[in-house]
């Protein structure tokens, strides 16, 4: 009688695990517009990884990665940004945690007083990610 209650509460328990170790990326592509390359880079290193290095730190996010590209006609952006998510809580609270931590960076950071809408355009977003293992 006692392995009938033990082994339910056993396959509960892992799959509990499981759900708490399953990752979730975003990633957006970023074209950066007129040329203005040294805007943007200051942007989005002043700004989004200033937001997710402190995301990091108040285990908001898993990690993080900020990439440049080759622009092609294939591949028409220069930067990647991704954000890993140790698991569906985390992913879900990200507008709330994310929304804490620019209130309390004191506004943005631009280069020549461009507003990231002169150098910057989303070319396309992959939401909830989930990773293979």
């Amino acid at each position: 009688m006692k392995i009938r209650l033990i082994i339910p509460i056993i396959l509960f328990c892992v799959m509990c695990t499981a759900q708490i170790k399953e990752k979730i990326t975003t990633i957006e592509t970023i074209e950066i517009l007129n040329n203005n390359t040294e805007e943007a880079i200051y942007y989005f290193q002043n700004n989004w990884k200033q937001l997710r290095l402190n995301a990091v730190e108040k285990g908001y996010i898993h990690s993080f990665q900020l990439m440049e590209s080759l622009y092609t006609e294939d591949t028409p952006f220069h930067l990647l940004l991704v954000t890993t998510y140790s698991n569906k809580e985390q992913y879900e609270s990200r507008e709330t945690h994310f929304a804490e931590l620019i209130k309390a960076t004191g506004g943005l950071k631009l280069l020549n007083d461009k507003k990231p809408s002169e150098f910057r355009k989303s070319v396309f977003t992959i939401e909830d990610a989930k990773h293979l293992e």
